[in-house]
């Protein structure tokens, strides 16, 4: 099974992308479960023909211990199994920990060995990586991280500061990180700036996925680009992206298992 994380600043288009690698794993045959780690709940939405599901947390709140698996997650496009984590009641407790109560619901629902996804994706809220927000990058949830930035100045500096947590859970043997996916704004230097923030925080870019309009036209549709826009530069861009993910996983895997 392949986890990965997928983080960023809000805004910055991480539930695109990860949406976009859902439908990309999906279109390789691969079974995908898409957990939304964000307190807007919209991780999902274009994989559901611009609906919202129920949040994990509001069902958890309505049928607390009587809630099984069937409640907490929702099949869509090409089959992509899909889960929200959802977020607190406004102005009562702490989002960061209504991520944790989410994922030990699955957990205590056997979700991964129901559902047994060959790729998992969690998509998660970058601004602040407290203690919740940090749980797919903690206790095996995810493998690898790869965190969604753009040229600008506050995505750069978000970027940097997850990466900065990345390796500190790095030295507990948790998660490592990936690479940057580059979500382009079109800003000037573009490239270079994010090609800097690699070098310093020592990985590289992934991907680098163009501004299309296919992207906003699908949006407008309430559906994934892939279904709107399948030959679309950004969409190749995704694939590619979905295949080096997998290929680097191995290479990984096999290079730990040979070191061992």
């Amino acid at each position: 099974m392949y986890r990965f994380a997928i983080y960023g600043k809000g805004g910055i288009g991480k539930s695109t992308v990860t949406t976009a690698l859902s439908c990309a794993f999906a279109e390789m045959g691969l079974r995908v479960l898409q957990v939304g780690c964000d307190p807007k709940a919209d991780s999902t939405l274009y994989l559901h023909g611009g609906q919202r599901i129920d949040t994990m947390l509001d069902v958890l709140r309505q049928k607390r211990d009587s809630a099984d698996l069937a409640d907490l997650v929702h099949v869509g496009y090409k089959d992509i199994v899909c889960a929200e984590a959802g977020g607190p009641t406004p102005g009562l407790g702490c989002a960061g920990r209504g991520i944790a109560a989410a994922f030990e619901a699955l957990e205590a629902r056997d979700a991964f060995d129901i559902i047994q996804p060959d790729v998992v994706l969690y998509d998660v809220l970058g601004d602040v990586v407290c203690g919740g927000f940090a749980m797919p990058i903690r206790e095996g949830y995810a493998h690898r991280v790869y965190i969604v930035t753009s040229g600008e100045n506050m995505a750069i500096y978000a970027a940097a500061n997850i990466a900065m947590a990345v390796e500190n859970f790095r030295e507990r043997g948790y998660a490592s990180l990936g690479g940057l996916i580059l979500n382009r704004r079109d800003v000037p230097d573009e490239r270079a700036k994010v090609e800097t923030l690699a070098a310093d925080i020592h990985t590289d870019i992934a991907a680098d996925l163009p501004r299309e309009n296919a992207i906003s036209d699908a949006e407008v549709q309430g559906l994934p680009v892939f279904e709107t826009a399948p030959d679309s530069d950004y969409v190749n861009a995704v694939r590619d992206l979905a295949r080096k993910m997998l290929a680097d996983y191995d290479k990984e895997n096999t290079h730990d298992s040979e070191a061992q």
